[in-house]
């Protein structure tokens, strides 16, 4: 894999669709950037999960509390969480101001500053860099000081574009939740080897 430069585009609030299901899969082939000091690392999106309002492994099911304040921001804000006490994840927000729901972003295909990417995992295969929603964070940067950014400001971390072709996508129920287990919520990218899961559940899609 080459690392390359590419002509991404930022992705605006009103680029982005008002539902949380519809924006999982429009996230799809879109990319995730980050613009260190030390250069840009970013990350095709290849991977999502939809958490939509009405949902009960949606964090805001509760209603608006301390931690999940950031979901019930405008859509394209990103909601960063820790979970299992070690990883951070990135959540992009989903629905109008006011409403709790969010994207989950499960796994990238790196296209710029693996090097910086692979120094933050080292001894990690490209392919494994970003496959998985901790991985990802960890391999860009992102931890808990990122929780609420807006995402659609071309600065810092942000949300971009390559054309406007909309990406091929299957689907399939998500990983690792209790609840909810059976609706089709979590959307990817057919045979793309940056995919995370198990082989089975790909299959099923």
């Amino acid at each position: 894999m080459v690392t390359t430069t590419l002509p991404i585009v930022p992705l605006r609030r009103n680029d982005l669709p008002v539902d949380t299901v519809d924006l999982a899969r429009f996230m799809l082939g879109k990319y995730l950037v980050h613009d260190l000091r030390e250069g840009r690392v970013a990350g095709r999106i290849v991977e999502t999960e939809a958490y939509p309002v009405g949902d009960s492994t949606n964090h805001a099911w509760p209603g608006r509390r301390a931690y999940n304040g950031s979901m019930f921001l405008a859509r394209g804000h990103a909601y960063v969480r820790l979970t299992y006490g070690i990883y951070n994840v990135i959540n992009v927000v989903s629905e109008r101001e006011g409403t709790g729901a969010a994207v989950l972003i499960r796994a990238l295909e790196p296209v710029e500053g693996i090097e910086w990417m692979q120094a933050r995992r080292p001894d990690t295969k490209p392919r494994d860099l970003a496959r998985g929603p901790g991985r990802l964070a960890l391999a860009l940067g992102i931890d808990l000081g990122f929780d609420g950014a807006d995402l659609c400001t071309g600065r810092g971390l942000w949300l971009g574009a390559v054309g406007r072709k909309p990406a091929p996508f299957a689907v399939t129920t998500r990983i690792g939740i209790a609840r909810e287990t059976h609706r089709l919520l979590r959307f990817y990218e057919p045979g793309s080897p940056f995919v995370s899961g198990p082989r089975k559940l790909l299959s099923a899609g």
